[in-house]
């Protein structure tokens, strides 16, 4: 067998020169040390760093500060005030006969109305489904706490909508609705729980203060005087405000800045609606930022319940309204010249400038779709009808209220999920 041919002398002169070079081995060895240290050194530095953040995440998160009453957080980018209404048999949440406490005014059935269809209709958010409404879940949270609905009839419909959702579970002998002055308040005994509504249609002190007696149609409010409603709602949990429909005079607003309001002579400036209104929220902020706790207490605010008094503003003909309305609006963009959308912008200019942590319940659009669901003629009437009235129930048809059970559960449960999933 032939032996394999030898290398040539230069390939042999360079191994012989890579192997036994001592310098060139010495040399490479420091290089992979150093690279290993530097390396070690970097990320160690990285991971220390990336160790601190999650440390730091994970404390943050531990010690996030939950809401008062929360118990969970909503799906991340859910609008739940962005939706469509949904038909469900399974609707009303309650009948109008098993709550006691509706005021004639808004006891449709009771008085006559023949359809029932707007009692169905179910809110269903774009993105996510609302929770349940769970009565025993608010009248818990509520043992030994105060929930108060301030402001006009709007928020009284809403405020008698609430006790009609407690109450069903709640004894015949352990409940009970009082009312003192411009305060009502329904007691839930077994839980020394009270849910409680103050007649305030501005918030501000006015001439329009009287519970029972307050149709006025030259209406004054006075500047700075929040509180001499505000030392009537300390103490309260939770409060839900709402203010709009009194402001809307179609005239410039009247304040009184000092004086009585039965003095003939009175200082007295007139402002814009806009400029009114503004002043009334501002007032209602600070009254919130000196009187209630973000860390025990929550506050939300209700935006403009809508009318349906022109019902050419939803093709309808010219001099109708709501009345023998039984359908809803189709229209997601519909929005009613009832509804004011510069006093909407001056809650948005007011609030986004404020640091008072306070939630917004943006009803005004989900409801303007609802002309199916007002009072109509179905109702307890101030006065006796006149024969022309009788004649023409357009004329006397209530397209401001709202049916119970009806709309305004729906308003409770979207304050059930900004309250309990915020």
């Amino acid at each position: 067998m032939k032996s394999p041919p030898s290398s040539s002398p230069s390939s042999s002169l360079l191994l012989r020169k890579t192997r036994l070079s001592p310098f060139l081995f010495t040399l490479l060895a420091f290089i992979v040390f150093i690279a290993v240290i530097l390396y070690s050194e970097v990320f160690s530095q990285c991971d220390t760093k990336l160790s601190g953040l999650r440390i730091s995440i994970s404390r943050i998160m531990k010690n996030k500060e939950k809401l008062p009453f929360a118990i969970g957080e909503r799906e991340e980018g859910c609008d739940v005030f962005k939706g469509r209404w949904v038909w469900e048999k399974s609707r009303p949440l309650y009948e109008e006969y098993e709550c006691p406490y509706i005021q004639p005014q808004l006891t449709c059935q009771e008085h006559g109305r023949p359809d029932k269809d707007y009692q169905h209709w179910r809110w269903q958010p774009h993105a996510c489904s609302l929770p349940s409404f769970n009565a025993t879940l608010v009248l818990e949270s509520l043992r030994g706490k105060r929930m108060l609905f301030v402001g006009d009839s709007l928020n009284r419909g809403q405020f008698v909508s609430m006790v009609c959702l407690l109450q069903r579970i709640i004894p015949q002998n352990a409940k009970s609705m009082e009312t003192f002055g411009s305060l009502t308040v329904f007691t839930a005994k077994d839980y020394n729980a009270k849910i409680e509504y103050y007649w305030a249609p501005f918030l501000l002190e006015s001439n329009a203060d009287d519970a029972v007696i307050h149709r006025i149609t030259d209406r004054i409010v006075r500047k700075g005087s929040i509180n001499k409603h505000g030392k009537n709602w300390k103490g309260a949990d939770i409060i839900v405000f709402n203010t709009y429909l009194w402001w809307m005079t179609g005239m410039p607003f009247k304040i009184l800045q000092n004086g009585s309001f039965k003095d003939g002579v009175k200082d007295m400036i007139q402002v814009s609606t806009e400029d009114a209104y503004r002043l009334a929220m501002k007032s209602m902020l600070r009254w919130v930022k000196r009187n209630m706790d973000p860390k025990k207490n929550r506050v939300f605010f209700t935006s403009m319940s809508p009318s349906h008094h022109k019902s050419i503003d939803w093709g309808g003909e010219p001099d109708r309204n709501c009345y023998n309305e039984t359908t809803k609006i189709e229209d997601p963009s519909y929005w009613g010249l009832d509804s004011s959308k510069s006093v909407m912008q001056v809650i948005g200019e007011v609030f986004s400038k404020s640091e008072v942590p306070i939630s917004f319940l943006n009803i005004t659009q989900l409801s303007s779709y609802r002309k199916d669901a007002h009072t109509s003629i179905y109702k307890k009437q101030w006065n006796p009808l006149t024969p022309e009235q009788l004649a023409n129930p357009v004329s006397y048809a209530d397209c401001t209220h709202w049916c119970l059970p009806g709309l305004q559960d729906t308003w409770n449960e979207l304050l059930f999920a900004k309250l309990f999933y915020p």
